[in-house]
C-alpha cells in the first residue's frame, strides 16, 4: 500500500509517498507562502496511491485520535479555526487540493492535539472561573503531539520519558507508559519554552500592564508575542546556530534564558512522571544543537542524567512526523483504533 501523507505548514508543503515499510518512495518539500494557491503540480509528480494522511494541528475536545475525513468531519475543522489560525486554513486548503486531485481516495486527518488528550484533569486545567472553561472551552490542549508520540517510542521500553521537540517551536511532553500526562504549551502554542520568535510563557499581568499603561493594541501584543519575541527580541536572530556561533552579551543572554527555561520545564516533567528512565531530544535544534543538549544536561544531574552510573538515556532521535502519521493512518486502514498509549509500532 502507498500512502501520501500531507504536512501543511504555514508557510510550507511538505509530501511524501511511503510504503507499508516506511521507505520513502517520494518526496517534496515546498515553500507555499500563506497568500499563494495550494501547489497542485508537485501532486502530479507523484506515484499512485491508496490513501492520504493529513497533518492537522488542531482537534480541539472533539477529536482525540485520527479520523476519516469527510464532509462532517471537515465542517468541525473549519469551526476550529479561531484556535489555530495561521495552521488550521492551511490544512483545509490541503485537504480539498488533495481530495480534487485525487478523487476517490481515502484522506485522514492526524491530530497534533491528539496525544494530549490523555492529559490528567490537574495538567489539562487552568485555575480560571468555571463560566469560563464551559462556556469558552479553556483548557490546555498541548501541541507537536505527533513528534511526542513518535519520540516516546524510540525509547522503546522507558516507562518515564521526557520528550522534547525543540524547533522554531518548542515545547515538552512528559510521557508516562506511552501516554502524554503533561506537556508545556497550553491553549495556544505560545505558553511554555522560549522558542525562535515566540515569548513562551509570560506574566499575564505583564501583558495586561501593556495594554492598560501603554496602549498597546490586542494586533500589536499578537504580533510582538508570536513573531518578534523569544530568540529574536533576546538576540536579533531566530536561528540558534547563529547565537551559539557568538560571543557578544545579547547572544549569551539569548542561549542562557532559553536552557533555564529549558532545564526547569524538564525537571517539572519529570515531577510530573515522579521518575525519569529517558530523555528525548528531536527537532531542528534538539537534534543537531549539540552544545543546547549538553547546558541543558549539565543542570539536571540531580536527576540523574549524565551521572556516572545513572540508568537514565539521553537520545537523540530525528523528528519524523511522517511516520507518526503514517503509523496512525495504517491504523484507520485496518480498523483499529489509532493508540496513544501504544509502544511500538
Amino acid at each position: 500500500m502507498h500512502l501520501l501523507v500531507v504536512n501543511a505548514g504555514s508557510s510550507t508543503l511538505k509530501l511524501r509517498v511511503l510504503d507499508d515499510d516506511d521507505a520513502t518512495l517520494a518526496r517534496h518539500d515546498l515553500e507555499w507562502p500563506p497568500d499563494a494557491p495550494f501547489p497542485a503540480a508537485a501532486l502530479g509528480e507523484l506515484p499512485a496511491v491508496d490513501a492520504v494522511a493529513h497533518r492537522v494541528v488542531h482537534g480541539g475536545d472533539y477529536f482525540r485520535t485520527a479520523t476519516w475525513i469527510d464532509a462532517a468531519v471537515r465542517a468541525r475543522l473549519e469551526e476550529l479555526t479561531a484556535l489555530a489560525p495561521l495552521h488550521q486554513p492551511r490544512a483545509l486548503a490541503a485537504v480539498d487540493a488533495v481530495e480534487r486531485a485525487l478523487p476517490g481516495v481515502r484522506a485522514a486527518a492526524c491530530f497534533d492535539t491528539a496525544f494530549h488528550a490523555t492529559l490528567p484533569p490537574e495538567a489539562a486545567t487552568y485555575a480560571l472561573p468555571r463560566d469560563w472553561r464551559e462556556r469558552y472551552g479553556v483548557r490546555r490542549y498541548g501541541f507537536h503531539g505527533l513528534s511526542h508520540a513518535y519520540a516516546a517510542r524510540a525509547a522503546g521500553d522507558a516507562r518515564c520519558v521526557v520528550t522534547c521537540h525543540l524547533g522554531a517551536g518548542a515545547s515538552l511532553c512528559a510521557v508516562l507508559d506511552g501516554r502524554s500526562v503533561d506537556t508545556t504549551m497550553g491553549f495556544t502554542p505560545l505558553e511554555g519554552l522560549v522558542m525562535a520568535t515566540r515569548s513562551g510563557s509570560v506574566d499575564p499581568g505583564l501583558l495586561l500592564w501593556l495594554q492598560q499603561h501603554e496602549g498597546l493594541s490586542v494586533d500589536e501584543m499578537a504580533e510582538t508575542l508570536e513573531h518578534e519575541s523569544g530568540l529574536l527580541g533576546l538576540a536579533g536572530t531566530a536561528d540558534m546556530r547563529e547565537l551559539l556561533a557568538r560571543d557578544d552579551p545579547d547572544a549569551e543572554l539569548a542561549v542562557s534564558v532559553y536552557v533555564h527555561r529549558l532545564r526547569a520545564a524538564i525537571a517539572a516533567m519529570v515531577a510530573a512522571l515522579g521518575g525519569l528512565d529517558a530523555l528525548v531530544f528531536t527537532g531542528g535544534v534538539g537534534e543537531r544543537a549539540a552544545r543546547v543538549r549538553e547546558l541543558a544536561c549539565a543542570g539536571l544531574q540531580h536527576l540523574g542524567v549524565g551521572t556516572p552510573g545513572s540508568q537514565v538515556r539521553v537520545l537523540t532521535v530525528r523528528a519524523r512526523e511522517d511516520l507518526e502519521i503514517a503509523r496512525q493512518a495504517r491504523a484507520l486502514l485496518s480498523g483499529r483504533r489509532s493508540s496513544r498509549s501504544s509502544r511500538a509500532s
